[in-house]
């Protein structure tokens, strides 16, 4: 994957692991921003009110975002948030929340044992997790006279765009969301076929 585009969960996941009678339950989810982790999040914590913990890690936004976070939820210090958050790091998923529901067993399992079992849960759970790839877009508006709009509408189905939108006032107002990785021949071309009677803008 390019830095334009990425795997993201493609749905909600959830798996299960048992060590010493303690049981790990593990819940993927897609987190675009830190609202969409903290909700996924909460939602779990008011499901499963007897749990000894609710452990989570999440990375908002493409691999590379410094929108991350974890918490080892009562846990000892290192054993759970951070264990979790570097195996969805190594993956090189984007736009994840994983959250690990612990119903404790009665048996201790150690500062190591706890490394290794927050680790293994989410390890397991993105084995079979299903993913799609997420490509980064850019939003663009054009504005030009009605004469360029058919050719104009000709381009722009040669290009990766969604959510095109128009309005139709004293000139075509058109805005688009383009793979960031044609943005730059796509605003090109727009110039070449108005002979450079439009407007462009970045939202």
């Amino acid at each position: 994957m390019s830095a334009e585009s990425y795997k993201v969960p493609a749905e909600d996941w959830q798996t299960e692991l048992e060590i010493k009678r303690s049981k790990f339950l593990t819940f993927v989810g897609n987190a675009t921003s830190k609202v969409k982790a903290d909700s996924f999040i909460k939602q779990l914590r008011d499901l499963h009110p007897k749990a000894n913990h609710v452990c989570w890690a999440y990375i908002a936004g493409s691999p590379q975002s410094t929108t991350r976070s974890m918490s080892d939820d009562g846990e000892p210090s290192g054993t759970a948030g951070m264990p979790m958050l570097k195996v969805i790091e190594h993956s090189g998923l984007g736009d994840i929340v994983v959250a690990v529901v612990r119903y404790f067993g009665g048996t201790k399992l150690g500062t190591g044992g706890l490394q290794r079992a927050y680790s293994d849960a989410v390890s397991q759970a993105l084995e079979d997790l299903p993913t799609q790839v997420k490509v980064s877009r850019t939003t663009i508006l054009l504005e030009y006279d009605y004469a360029h709009d058919g050719s104009i509408t000709q381009l722009i189905n040669r290009y990766d765009t969604e959510n095109v939108v128009a309005e139709y006032l004293d000139r075509v107002h058109l805005q688009i969301d383009i793979a960031q990785t044609e943005q730059a021949q796509f605003k090109s071309e727009v110039v070449n076929v108005t002979a450079g009677g439009v407007e462009i803008q970045e939202l």
